[in-house]
């Protein structure tokens, strides 16, 4: 063989290995991924069935129930626009309180509400991961957007109900 030929065939085999590598590192990590999802996905179905998957926002105010066997936690996630009952057994982060940001780990349960296997409560009060801050910015346009609908709808309802020759009562 020349040794042009024994270079192609040196270079060929490289490839094929780190190809080999690459494909079975990816299989290996593809059952160790955990996605993070918003209140809002997680509400739209668009969250993996059966497989874990982390879930952040805040808790919702007045949501948070403990229940007699005291590990029990029943609360309430949300980005300000939807909400999802969690329910988690074991023992919660110090920080971990009503208003404050929080990712919680786990599966969908029966009746839409997650199963928590693990809840992070963030650390510092300035910090908020980039993913849930752009879900509650998100948020807060669609409630923004949802207000001027309504508020457009009721205008126009406003001004189909009224005569056109009927004077505007104008305020001094």
């Amino acid at each position: 063989m020349k040794p042009r030929h024994k270079r192609f065939v040196f270079i060929a085999v490289a490839l094929a290995g780190v190809g080999l590598a690459v494909g079975l590192v990816l299989y290996a990590l593809r059952g160790n991924v955990n996605l993070y999802f918003t209140p809002t996905q997680v509400f739209d179905n668009k969250v993996p069935k059966d497989r874990s998957f982390r879930i952040g926002g805040l808790v919702k105010d007045g949501s948070v129930k403990r229940e007699g066997d005291g590990l029990t936690t029943n609360f309430v996630i949300t980005d300000m626009y939807k909400e999802i009952p969690v329910v988690y057994k074991g023992i919660l982060p110090d920080l971990f309180q009503e208003g404050k940001g929080v990712v919680a780990e786990g599966k969908m349960g029966t009746g839409g509400v997650m199963v928590a296997q693990e809840v992070l409560a963030k650390h510092d009060e300035n910090y908020m991961p980039p993913e849930a801050a752009d879900a509650l910015k998100k948020a807060k346009a669609m409630e923004a957007a949802d207000a001027l609908t309504k508020a457009g709808a009721a205008n126009a309802a406003e001004k189909v109900a009224m005569p056109t020759n009927t004077p505007v009562p104008v305020a001094k």
